[in-house]
């Protein structure tokens, strides 16, 4: 069951309750930042379904899975390559990224069916059911901030007659790699503290794979959150969890909340096996201007913006292979250059009043 300050928010009726609902959600996202959903439209049958594939690509030699390495845009497979600020460490686990785009970047991303057979197929199955499902959500949170009902499902996915090259949103595959038999203490995460970099996440787990813990919102009152009070996640079959990502705090100016959030390692009599999740990032689109009706945030793109979240949170991976991210202009940068805004919850300075 979620936890009690994390509403439970049903989509049954939905064309009949969609006033309700939409309610709900700006009421958990402007507060908590996080939510699940019940009673939706994916079938508990196709998330398994999508677990199953994820396993199947994992439990590949690492030898044909680095045939699909991270791009450094936020797409591929990585090994134990993500460092979130927050720890200094990297994360102990293995991901793979997947777009919607049909041009060579996102080409090479994709395991060949000779190596996976059916994987592709059935990844791009289940990333169409859940796109259906954010674009339901990101029209009702629109709505809400005061935006036009179309303005985050255009500026986040591409017409369907297009190459969809505009594309960023992505589907992430992970596995946290077991710990059993080992005891790594109270303060070593499996994924440090930080917030998504994206408009909206739809995170899908198995159940009895815990450890998601999140902070309390805009109470939030340290850096990363240390020291305060965080609350685990525990979810029922077929729950998704949802929250607000970064992306989308600055679009509506401050009037939703991207929400810091953890995933811990487990101890001695918790299960310590490998944990698998998924989860679907709708991001904005490479040419997408993110600039609220307030303007409380200087502009920024879509690419603009990933860009400066691979290069905080994936550094080292960058040097080391001698790979180049999306482009950020002079004008961009030095409009942004007092604003954090990569994946760590938005900071603004001090002179400069949230909305």
């Amino acid at each position: 069951m979620a936890a009690p300050n994390v509403p439970r928010i049903s989509l049954h009726d939905f064309d009949n309750r969609r006033e309700e609902i939409k309610k709900e959600l700006i009421a958990a996202s402007s507060e908590v930042g996080f939510f699940t959903l019940i009673n939706h439209s994916i079938p508990v049958a196709h998330i398994d379904e999508v677990f199953e594939w994820s396993k199947k690509f994992f439990d590949l030699p690492t030898e044909v899975k680095a045939k699909t390495p991270w791009n450094g845009k936020n797409m591929g497979w990585e090994y134990r390559s993500q460092i979130r600020p927050s720890t200094g460490y990297a994360d102990p686990k293995e991901s793979i990224q997947l777009g919607l785009g049909l041009g060579p970047d996102m080409a090479a991303c994709w395991p060949s069916d000779e190596d996976c057979e059916g994987f592709r197929k059935g990844a791009e199955k289940f990333t169409k059911e859940v796109q259906a499902l954010s674009i339901k959500v990101m029209e009702m949170l629109a709505e809400g901030v005061g935006l036009p009902k179309e303005t985050l499902v255009e500026g986040s996915v591409c017409p369907e007659d297009s190459d969809k090259e505009d594309s960023m949103s992505t589907l992430r595959m992970l596995k946290y790699h077991s710990c059993e038999g080992q005891d790594l203490g109270p303060n070593y995460f499996r994924a440090g503290a930080h917030a998504d970099f994206d408009i909206l996440t739809l995170l899908f787990q198995k159940v009895g794979q815990d450890g998601l813990e999140l902070c309390p919102g805009r109470s939030i009152s340290t850096d990363f959150g240390f020291g305060d009070k965080w609350t685990t996640l525990k979810i029922q079959e077929g729950e998704i969890v949802c929250n607000i990502g970064d992306q989308l705090m600055r679009w509506s100016d401050d009037k939703l909340k991207s929400t810091f959030h953890r995933v811990t390692c487990p101890r001695p009599g918790e299960y310590q096996g490998d944990r698998y999740s998924i989860g679907f990032f709708n991001q904005a689109r490479k040419s997408a201007n993110m600039q609220g009706p307030l303007k409380s945030y200087p502009p920024i793109t879509g690419a603009e913006f990933i860009a400066q979240a691979m290069k905080r949170n994936y550094e080292a991976a960058l040097n080391a292979a001698k790979l180049q991210t999306y482009e950020v202009s002079a004008e961009t940068e030095l409009a942004n250059k007092d604003f954090v805004v990569s994946g760590t919850g938005l900071s603004r300075p001090p002179a400069v009043k949230a909305a």
